[in-house]
């Protein structure tokens, strides 16, 4: 009796990118794409309209998207369709996409130049429960494990944690009403777009407030 194929959802802003790598896993033994999106939201929303039996078993995501990046929606599908295993394909090999990726839930973490078998078993195993990580991937994270931990950055000079914030994401409100977008903030903190959008979430539910323009007169009240 042979065994059905892993059933795979591709989510990739790039269309190019989308649809050629799908044409390549379908040539793939034991692989079935049942869909293609191009973020986080189009992959929920295509999950919410179909049945679990119809669901795939594995995502393939990227880091970088619009509307809701890779990061954000491995932690949500581990919230709301744990049985969804997740990899993530990216052109990105920063130590901190890696280690967000794995601690959101990520089964496997590849770089876009491997190889159509390589990413293929890749799914296989994810779709088994397995945790994979390859070659150069690997790598870096026992590189990492076995260097010392860096110091965290240092908060501005009398910058201190506000209210129920900590100090990162008082950091961040500081930032924002300072007028800067989340690509500056991320520049400036060295971190992803992804922990940015992160710590302004969790800024917005402690506080209760809607929206960013709210967190930033939050913080100038606060600091008032």
């Amino acid at each position: 009796m042979s065994t059905p194929p892993v059933r795979v959802l591709v989510v990739d802003d790039q269309a190019l990118m989308r649809r050629g790598l799908a044409r390549l896993l379908a040539t793939e033994d034991g692989i079935e794409v049942m869909g293609e999106v191009g973020d986080g939201e189009e992959a929920l929303a295509l999950l919410a309209g179909l049945p679990e039996e119809q669901h795939p078993q594995v995502a393939l995501v990227d880091i970088r998207m619009p509307v809701m990046d890779g990061i954000t929606l491995i932690k949500r599908l581990g919230e709301t369709y744990p049985r969804v295993a997740t990899v993530i394909l990216t052109t990105f090999q920063e130590d901190e996409y890696l280690f967000d990726g794995l601690r959101a839930g990520a089964r496997g973490y590849l770089l876009k130049d491997a190889e159509p078998d390589e990413v293929a078993d890749v799914l296989r195993r994810a779709a088994r429960g397995e945790r994979v990580l390859t070659g150069a991937v690997a790598d870096r994270l026992v590189g990492a494990l076995d260097a010392p931990p860096a110091p965290e950055p240092a908060a501005p000079a009398g910058l201190q944690a506000a209210g129920p914030l900590s100090e990162r994401e008082t950091e961040v409100a500081q930032l924002i009403s300072e007028g800067a977008a989340n690509r500056e903030i991320a520049e400036r903190l060295f971190v992803t777009e992804g922990t940015v959008r992160n710590h302004v979430t969790n800024a917005l539910r402690k506080l209760d407030l809607r929206d960013r323009t709210q967190l930033a007169l939050w913080y100038t009240r606060e600091r008032g």
